[in-house]
């Protein structure tokens, strides 16, 4: 990845270094996840040997962490600070850029305080979504995005070609199916909701989190195949056990927290299993710090039918039957818009959700 460093030398002047905060220096009760090292998978035998862990990691809880992914501290750094200086332009400037979720549409610019929460009280989230770079996805984006868009483009097509191929290629090991098989699934110049995003978490006060009982964004699971997250220091993600207990995630050193999301179920019969997560207020020697994250999702192409895999793994296993939980005639691109759709409704507040319809009789579950 030299051309990366390359083009971050070219404009570091024009956008303060961003410096990680300090973790938390309490003792959390942290989940207890595997770790894949990506450095593993050219030599003889690797992808294998880190299928077989992920396999056995994939039975218990659906995070892992994976680490020697190609990118510099430096460089995932660079990416935070881009994100810093979105957030922090005017907010008519960026509601120029505002993300058509009301259709289905992820790509741009979510408001502050979109969804009402609890009654009277609103998320505390901004985001902002890069799609793709190819043709189908060019729109207009904010000064600091199109002037550093050659760097930003690189670092996202890193993550696709040698951070998510080498996971795709996982999960075809895993269900003993061709190694390209979700590759062919996930190809970058076909249209797909992957995207790059910017995210904020602002500060929330005392008295909101005794309204909200600590809970920022309830239980939920990810719409596309995968979710990777650049290590964020700031304590707030939880992962919910088969047990249903909730875990801290910790911000492993120079990792990518890895979650698996509602494609990869619907597409092994729920072999594969949508990982449950929330987001919390942090620690008290972390409450008074926004929560800046840099995240990748992964969508299969939107034409893809969610339709389960023939797979030997599953016969074998007992996934190979069709269930009343599968989307079978639901393609990738109408769920993820569907759902994008629906989680900005106001028929009832975030947190009093258990359940809502998304779309062809599937329903989406939200958990305490």
């Amino acid at each position: 990845m030299a051309a990366v460093a390359t083009r971050t030398i070219q404009s570091k002047a024009e956008i303060p270094a961003y410096h990680q905060v300090p973790e938390t220096q309490y003792e959390l009760d942290w989940a207890d996840l595997v770790t894949l090292d990506l450095s593993q998978f050219d030599q003889p035998g690797g992808k294998q040997k880190l299928a077989a862990q992920l396999f056995e990691a994939i039975q218990k809880i659906g995070f892992f962490y994976i680490i020697n992914f190609g990118l510099t501290q430096e460089q995932v750094d660079r990416q935070f600070a881009i994100g810093k200086e979105v957030f922090q332009l005017p907010t008519e400037e960026k509601l120029k850029y505002r993300a058509d979720l009301e259709n289905g549409g992820y790509n741009g610019y979510k408001p502050l305080g979109l969804r009402e929460v609890k009654p009277g009280v609103y998320d505390n989230t901004e985001i902002y979504n890069i799609p793709k770079f190819i043709p189908a996805f060019e729109r207009a984006h904010p000064e600091v995005i199109d002037e550093n868009r050659q760097e930003i483009e690189a670092f996202a097509r890193h993550i696709n070609d040698s951070v998510v191929g080498k996971l795709l290629v996982f999960f075809a090991l895993i269900l003993e199916l061709p190694e390209d098989y979700f590759l062919q699934r996930h190809r970058y110049d076909e249209k797909s909701d992957c995207h790059l995003r910017y995210m904020k978490y602002h500060r929330r006060t005392e008295a909101q989190n005794r309204v909200l009982d600590n809970v920022w964004v309830k239980g939920h699971t990810d719409f596309g195949s995968l979710t990777l997250l650049f290590r964020q220091p700031v304590a707030a993600l939880q992962v919910r056990t088969p047990e249903g207990q909730w875990k801290w995630v910790k911000p492993y050193p120079q990792s990518i927290t890895v979650n698996l999301a509602d494609s990869l179920e619907f597409l092994t019969n729920g072999f594969l299993k949508s990982s449950i997560h929330r987001v919390v207020a942090p620690p008290a020697d972390q409450a008074n710090i926004d929560r800046l994250g840099v995240l990748y999702f992964v969508r299969p192409e939107d034409s893809l039918e969610l339709r389960p895999v023939v797979s030997n793994v599953l016969e074998r296993l007992g996934y190979d039957k069709t269930t009343d939980g599968s989307a079978v005639g639901i393609t990738a691109g109408e769920w993820v818009k569907a759902r994008v759709k629906r989680g900005v409704s106001k028929d009832k507040p975030r947190l009093d959700v258990t359940e809502q319809e998304i779309i062809g009789g599937k329903a989406a579950k939200y958990y305490d």
